[in-house]
């Protein structure tokens, strides 16, 4: 595995929550090199000339050396012995389709999508397995409750570092630790990557109930059952010791349900109010995780006959058309 004890990293993204994490590396006072990838060669020479990305968090100022920004992924990978991914999970293959499994060999690969990649319903953990042979304890996942508009503005956030190999997770949180950020590990790598999972459909759900009129007595006990049914399927999926009232689980999910920035709330709230699934994406030009999310918790509780109320309502909203209003007032029956 490679050596970190002077660690190069690659952060793999460009949209707002890749560039909050270029932002906690650079402010982390660990030693290190630091090389980013992004997408479009344009926004990559304004980010050289005017250190700022142009599209997300412009507000941010990027630090880097401008010849570690670069548009060729394949040259951030040789380069780095840590991978941090950064993109929408959607985009993750494409992003990935020119690195074979040699190239990252021996390299610890750390997702911070929080998203399933679609089409082969794996979170990102089991992709890198499956697809590209990385041994489990090379890889980490970073967990919320955390928003990368608050990372902007240096408000005190939490991160959680999970994975199998806790050396691993305490190197990764030794990374991005600032004056603003704190971290803490965990081994429980599936269980809080499902959770950054499906806390995204429970945030579209509460935007939908938003949209639709139901209040704020109604969102608490939208929550409460939430929380029940994201145990009841990590659980299911991987059953170990943990406490669903963690920050990684609860704590996650509480933001992005409530948060002003959550952009899955903001999707689910225009959906509620009548927009179709594609005028809101076009109108919100950022990906909602939890659309995605959606469809693919579907087939996962499928495979474990697992019964989630809020998850199927929002999957008959989002994916057989049904309408916001009826499904909401069917789904409130069955909550407690």
């Amino acid at each position: 595995m490679t050596d970190l004890a002077k660690p190069t990293v690659g952060v793999i993204g460009s949209g707002s929550w890749a560039t909050a994490m270029i932002k906690m590396l650079g402010d982390n006072n660990a030693d290190k090199s630091v090389h980013w990838w992004v997408r479009n060669e344009d926004t990559a020479e304004y980010i050289r000339t005017f250190r700022h990305n142009p599209n997300y968090l412009s507000a941010v100022t990027v630090g880097i050396p401008k010849r570690h920004i670069h548009t060729d992924v394949r040259v951030v990978i040789r380069s780095v012995g840590l991978i941090i991914l950064n993109t929408p999970a959607a985009f993750l293959k494409d992003a990935l389709k020119d690195i074979t499994p040699d190239m990252l060999r021996g390299k610890i690969i750390v997702s911070a999508i929080k998203g399933i990649v679609p089409d082969e319903n794996l979170i990102v953990g089991d992709f890198l397995q499956q697809k590209y042979q990385v041994p489990i304890g090379q890889i980490a996942v970073i967990g919320g409750p955390c928003h990368a508009e608050e990372v902007s503005l240096e408000k005190l956030s939490y991160l959680t570092v999970a994975s199998q190999n806790t050396e691993v997770a305490a190197v990764v949180a030794s990374l991005i630790n600032t004056r603003y950020i704190k971290t803490n590990v965990s081994d429980d790598i599936y269980g809080t990557e499902y959770a950054a999972v499906l806390k995204n459909i429970y945030a579209v759900a509460a935007g939908i109930c938003h949209g639709v009129g139901f209040g704020d007595n109604f969102q608490a006990v939208l929550v409460s059952n939430a929380i029940r049914e994201m145990s009841q399927f990590v659980n299911a999926v991987h059953p170990i010791g943990r406490d669903i009232k963690e920050s990684a689980y609860l704590g996650d999910l509480l933001v992005t349900v409530y948060s002003q920035f959550s952009r899955n709330r903001t999707f689910g709230n225009m959906i509620g109010k009548g927009y179709s699934v594609r005028s809101a994406q076009l109108e919100m030009n950022m990906v909602a995780e939890g659309y995605f999310a959606s469809n693919c918790i579907q087939q996962i509780c499928i495979k474990y006959g697992i019964d989630l109320p809020i998850c199927n309502a929002v999957y008959d909203i989002l994916y057989r058309n049904l309408s916001p209003v009826p499904e909401m007032k069917k789904l409130a029956d069955k909550l407690t």
